[in-house]
């Protein structure tokens, strides 16, 4: 034995020192930021602009018989619901930077990238601009979706000692071709190169309760939830709890760290459900300032939004690039013990998103919309009440016997005050996106 390893260190020092070094040039293709001053994109906020056609589809927040429609990065649109069998484009927020909204008391709270702005909405159709919350969100470092599969420019968006070079607005898809060094050999045997080991290897493509206070109902993708007077915000994996109870919002605590890569967050009773893509976080906000951690249930990757009613909860799963597996599945929950969940049932789906529950009728973006009789978890597949297809279903608010979904091609209205009977009230469709 004692000679069997020697030998074999032997080899080892002589296979690891055979190397060689090979120089070649690559093109490849890369995001180049579209950067905005400071001073510029706090001054780029507009209200009480003409109503704007819908191009992109985003969270969805339902107050006092308005639809409010976050268009990703670009601002809100305002819709007059007080008949949903015409829904009326009435005005749009500009707002660079926005991706969430919350609404409490006749205010409107949007993320704006680092900061927290919010509106005056008493009249819908002329909001006012109140104030800003600078560099609320700036830690998380938030930045515009590239729109595409390539990597960033990070010494572009970065000085060196990681401060920004300014709000990051914009990419600029451009190809470079560039002499790298490589290296093969090593006791892996494997390929090397300067730009592999380094921050910048983006050579390759890859990837509600408020006691007393008029709330805002939010769709089940928001990262925004409100309990009591706080709004509490999830980006990455830190929860952002904001005071909402003076005229000013004011950030009461540090972020508190969740972990997890949360993604989307949920208000049932006194707690907080968080969707995760590798399961289901609870904490208990009894305590609102000190968030406490409940429980952790695991699953297979993938994105997840979750509701919950009457102690259960309603989680989604589903495929993607940036939800990191092929499963697509419903998974139901007993968290009448928000210390211990337990698994009631998983059901193969298409590709579900958002989802919705109210009274006993579950509403699932799945192959477009699907409507289920979820009285018992052991049998809901088997009480499809409903399902239209034909549009990409994103996520629903479920209020007062009407369902709105918003989807990649519009918002879509359904009556459902007559469960044998449901039926589509309105469209308002979208522009194709741009």
């Amino acid at each position: 034995m004692k000679k069997l390893a020697l030998v074999f260190f032997a080899g080892f020092i002589i296979f690891s020192g055979c190397r060689d070094t090979v120089t070649e040039t690559i093109t490849y293709f890369i995001n180049e930021p579209v950067l905005m001053s400071d001073v510029e994109f706090r001054n780029s906020v507009k209200t009480g602009t003409e109503p704007r056609a819908i191009c992109n589809y985003g969270k969805m927040c339902f107050y006092e018989g308005y639809i409010y429609i976050s268009e990703s990065e670009k601002g809100i649109h305002i819709i007059n619901n007080s008949n949903p069998s015409a829904p009326q484009n009435i005005a749009f927020i500009e707002l660079i930077g926005n991706a969430d909204l919350a609404i409490r008391n006749g205010k409107l709270y949007a993320d704006a990238y680092m900061d927290l702005v919010w509106f005056d909405i008493n009249d819908p159709s002329d909001p006012q601009f109140n104030g800003r919350l600078e560099n609320v969100f700036a830690a998380y470092r938030p930045m515009p979706s590239t729109g595409n599969g390539f990597g960033i420019d990070y010494d572009m968006c970065y000085n060196t000692d990681g401060t920004s070079k300014g709000v990051i607005v914009g990419w600029k898809l451009s190809q470079r071709t560039e002499t790298i060094t490589s290296e093969r050999g090593g006791w892996w045997g494997g390929w090397y190169n300067e730009k592999d080991m380094g921050f910048n290897d983006v050579a390759a493509p890859g990837a509600g309760g408020s006691g007393g206070s008029s709330v805002g109902i939010n769709g089940s993708m928001s990262r925004f939830a409100q309990y009591n007077d706080y709004l509490y915000a999830v980006i990455n994996n830190y929860m952002n709890i904001i005071d909402l109870s003076g005229d000013e919002p004011y950030k009461p605590t540090n972020d508190f760290y969740i972990g997890y890569n949360v993604e989307t967050i949920f208000n049932y009773k006194n707690n907080m459900f968080m969707g995760t893509p590798s399961g289901m976080v609870i904490y208990s906000v009894e305590d609102p300032l000190k968030p406490e951690f409940m429980s952790w249930t695991t699953h297979v990757m993938g994105c997840d939004p979750v509701v919950v009613e009457n102690d259960i909860a309603y989680v989604t799963i589903h495929s993607g690039n940036v939800c990191g597996s092929n499963f697509n599945q419903l998974e139901i929950l007993d968290v009448s013990n928000v210390k211990n969940p337990s698994l009631i049932v998983t059901y193969a789906m298409t590709m579900p998103k958002g989802l919705g529950i109210d009274n006993g009728t579950l509403f699932v973006c799945d192959n477009g919309l699907k409507i289920f009789n979820a009285s018992n978890p052991q049998t809901i597949m088997a009480n499809l009440l409903a399902h239209y297809s034909g549009m990409e279903g994103y996520d629903v608010i479920a209020f007062e016997n009407v369902l709105m979904m918003i989807a990649e091609d519009g918002l879509y209205q359904y009556d459902y005050s007559d469960l044998s009977k449901i039926s589509l009230l309105s469209k308002l469709p979208f522009e194709k996106k741009k």
